[in-house]
């Protein structure tokens, strides 16, 4: 059984996390956690400047007053959490799936990741949470940190679920990339699919064996892998591939865990999720 990790905030992602559960779950079996985690941000009050004329009593009291504020704001978020959660269980027990528990948890998002993730397969994060700017295009400041620190796979839903038929995978011929491919050969979640493996590169005799040998491990699973080596920047090339083709999912490689892990994820990853209008998910 393939156990997941949803992670849901207030945004409108949180109803896309719970419809792309669904379909995972309508292709294997499957055990859900839906997590939300409160912040310390959500939880505390501005920070108040309290030096200057004030006397010991008053600031006493304004002191008093800024506790049960914080309190108040902690009784708020702990209810929002749990009607959040109810909202999510019963989005998905109505597409069918019962095997659902819920959890609230206060403290910081990546932690909470790194404490749950041993006994977790995968997780289902949306691109954009309730702090990004959507009209700039920004991702969420959580989506980064989770991808950067987890060691599981993950799927990044995009704003809204669409029936999923055509898979692209993004291979540039390393080590996560060929890893991504393996895993996507022996999912039984993407099994199915329409697939075509792209390279964004010189059309030279490495890279082509390269590109071969990774459509071979695809083909031997039972996918009528297409493959195309294209020359451009990554980015573009693999974007434009999304687009222009109507891919569904975009899979591929994240970056393996080293002294790098504490710098942003890189940039093909970060525009491969901005800028593409479909889930992608991220094989470690």
């Amino acid at each position: 059984m393939t156990r997941i990790i949803g992670l849901i905030d207030g945004s409108i992602y949180a109803q896309s996390v719970c419809d792309h559960i669904a379909w995972i779950a309508g292709k294997t079996d499957v055990s859900i956690e839906i997590l939300h985690v409160i912040g310390r941000r959500d939880l505390s009050t501005e920070p108040v400047n309290l030096s200057g004329n004030i006397g010991l009593g008053a600031r006493t009291a304004l002191l008093e007053e800024l506790a049960e504020l914080d309190a108040q704001k902690a009784r708020i978020a702990h209810k929002r959490g749990r009607l959040l959660l109810e909202e999510a269980k019963a989005r998905l027990q109505s597409a069918g799936v019962h095997n659902v528990e819920t959890k609230l948890r206060n403290g910081d998002l990546v932690d909470t990741i790194q404490e749950l993730e041993d006994n977790a397969d995968l997780i289902v994060i949306g691109k954009r949470g309730e702090g990004a700017d959507f009209a700039k295009g920004h991702l969420g400041s959580n989506l980064e940190r989770v991808v950067r620190s987890t060691h599981k796979p993950i799927v990044v839903a995009s704003r809204a679920f669409k029936p999923i038929t055509k898979l692209l995978i993004a291979y540039d011929g390393g080590a996560m990339s060929m890893k991504a491919v393996d895993q996507v050969s022996r999912s039984p979640i993407l099994s199915g699919l329409g697939c075509k493996l792209l390279m964004a590169g010189a059309e030279t005799p490495e890279n082509r064996k390269k590109l071969d040998d990774a459509a071979d491990i695809l083909k031997a699973a039972g996918y009528g892998a297409e493959t195309a080596l294209v020359p451009g920047h990554a980015d573009k090339v693999i974007s434009g591939t999304v687009e222009r083709e109507g891919f569904d999912l975009l899979a591929m490689g994240g970056y393996s865990h080293s002294r790098l892990r504490n710098l942003f994820i890189g940039s093909t990853t970060t525009e491969m999720i901005r800028s593409c209008k479909v889930p992608v998910v991220i094989f470690r």
